[in-house]
């Protein structure tokens, strides 16, 4: 129904929310009625603006700095979410690293640095959010990647993360039932600026539906978890247009 929100009196937390992804996915909750709170580590004139955006939606928010990757941060940041919002329904675990490097140059600083964000951060920050959820039977969306599916030769630590991420997904799924539904979505090629590139060009080619995602595609895919009956999780839904087809 038009203008009808579903998420209405329901209060979210996004990382990563400041900005690309993070931010369309935090302004689509706020669209759908929720309360959101998000996290940022080093974007804060970004994370101070999708703050703005998000009560203009009429909705309470704000942001807190995090570092997904230290369980000290997460744990202040889990227990401020849910004293000012009053509670948490559900979390949108966003944050995370990419980056490009032939597999044998790859150090072990750079594959531990990604799991760091990728893997132990949504670990960290759902293990936090743990006993507030199931108190409302909450819910949980893991965002992954298309990457965790399909192997990219010069991607090898951020397709191993997201992976496990994928796995982790899972397990949450199955031991956190059923007072907590846990799902995951993984996006192909997202573009989130106008610049044109010939990579994004080459993937468009490739892609079935002959163009590149958007971040509300990915948006899409996070409220349909986010409205859906409970009885659904444990899955993985990949928004990439037939890419990984």
């Amino acid at each position: 129904m038009e203008g009808a929100k579903p998420l209405s009196g329901k209060r979210a937390l996004v990382t990563g929310g400041a900005r690309r992804i993070g931010r369309a996915l935090a302004l689509a909750l706020a669209k759908a009625g929720a309360n959101v709170a998000i996290t940022y580590r080093g974007s804060t004139e970004e994370a101070e603006q999708t703050v703005s955006d998000l009560r203009e939606l009429g909705v309470e928010a704000f942001a807190i700095a995090c570092d997904v990757r230290e369980e000290a941060s997460v744990v202040s940041a889990v227990a401020q979410t849910v004293e000012r919002l009053g509670g948490l329904d559900l979390l949108v675990n966003n944050a995370g690293a990419f980056e490009t490097a032939a597999l044998e140059e790859i150090s072990v600083e750079q594959w531990d640095a990604m799991f760091e964000t990728n893997t132990r951060g949504p670990f960290l920050v759902a293990k936090s959010a743990h006993a507030a959820l199931k108190a409302v039977q909450g819910r949980i969306i893991n965002i992954g990647s298309l990457g965790g599916i399909h192997p990219w030769a010069t991607h090898a630590h951020y397709c191993t993360s997201k992976a496990a991420l994928h796995m982790l997904s899972h397990t949450m799924a199955k031991a956190w039932a059923p007072q907590i539904s846990v799902n995951c979505v993984a996006p192909g090629m997202i573009v989130t600026s106008e610049k044109v590139d010939a990579a994004y060009e080459h993937f468009a080619a490739k892609t079935p539906m002959q163009r590149n995602g958007k971040p509300e595609d990915v948006a899409a895919a996070v409220l349909f978890f986010a409205t859906c009956p409970s009885f659904i999780t444990g899955q993985l839904l990949a928004v990439d247009g037939g890419l990984g087809l």
